[in-house]
């Protein structure tokens, strides 16, 4: 669990020294803004700018295009940024959550946790372009 937050918690952590630094300095409003830059950072490195997670099993068993990816992946979150409202046509599966996934991962990137990892009807492609993902959405 702290490692799937971990990096959340560090940017709101370090917002907040920072934003009582600038207010110690006299300037709450730049303290202000400083602190809703990390906490927007904070959410976008967490679990909570992904759809809901599940279990590998689950996912496999789902028959749609599975995810695999891990909070704080800066191409976890460009994949979906990219993808918008079409993610939920995708099942996600957090690797630090779900050691199963972290295992079809590594059967897929040499041995490595590479994400993200896009699996369409049995292939895995490793961190593929996101346009490339949507088109193929739109292909099912």
């Amino acid at each position: 669990m702290a490692r799937r937050w971990g990096l959340a918690l560090l940017s709101v952590a370090c917002g907040a020294i920072i934003a009582a630094i600038k207010f110690g300095q006299g300037a709450p409003g730049g303290a202000a803004v400083l602190l809703s830059i990390f906490v927007v950072l904070a959410i976008l490195t967490s679990p909570l700018a992904f759809p809901r997670g599940v279990p590998a099993a689950e996912a496999v068993a789902g028959g749609r295009p599975i995810v695999y990816w891990r909070p704080g992946c800066p191409y976890c979150l460009r994949l979906r940024a990219r993808l918008g409202p079409e993610a939920s046509r995708l099942q996600w599966v957090d690797i630090w959550k779900d050691p199963e996934g972290a295992a079809v991962v590594r059967g897929f990137a040499d041995g490595n946790e590479t994400v993200p990892t896009v699996v369409f009807g049995g292939e895995g492609f490793v961190n593929p372009d996101p346009q490339w993902v949507r088109e193929r959405l739109q292909t099912l």
